[in-house]
């Protein structure tokens, strides 16, 4: 997948999230839950490049060259900035922004996008049975 695609993808995932909608400060486009970053994709036209808040997968990451702890000072609070080579999956970094979203946004936001992945999926719709025919008379 070509990276601004890539960037596309990842950007249309994050506003599917529950009350995430996209805002641009300091010229960045950043995703924001009530308010409240949760993932940074850097400014248009640029690489794929972004920040995420990830505090159950962070440290594992830092082992990856393609992390590195966020700067100014959001380092220190669990915060990563990826440049994810060709082999990383969409599926991989949207589990990451899903992770940083998690860790940033209300939980009446997080429970709804719970009860969204629990709800079962809507069954087809079932054509109904053609009702039995009444054998037809015989007249004697």
């Amino acid at each position: 997948m070509a990276r601004r695609t890539l960037a596309d993808a990842l950007l249309r995932y994050g506003l599917g999230l529950p009350g995430a909608f996209e805002d641009h400060p300091w010229g960045e486009t950043v995703l924001k839950a009530k308010g409240k970053v949760f993932v940074f994709l850097g400014k248009p036209g640029d690489a794929l490049r972004f920040s995420v808040k990830l505090p159950t997968s962070g440290e594992r990451l830092l082992d990856q060259p393609w992390a590195e702890p966020t700067g100014y000072g959001l380092g220190k609070s669990g915060w990563l900035t990826l440049t994810p080579d060709a082999s990383r999956t969409e599926a991989e970094l949207c589990a990451l922004i899903e992770e940083s979203y998690r860790a940033v946004a209300p939980k009446t936001l997080v429970e709804q996008l719970d009860e969204r992945a629990a709800a079962p999926a809507a069954k087809p719709a079932q054509a109904k049975p053609a009702a039995a025919k009444k054998p037809a008379r015989r007249k004697a």
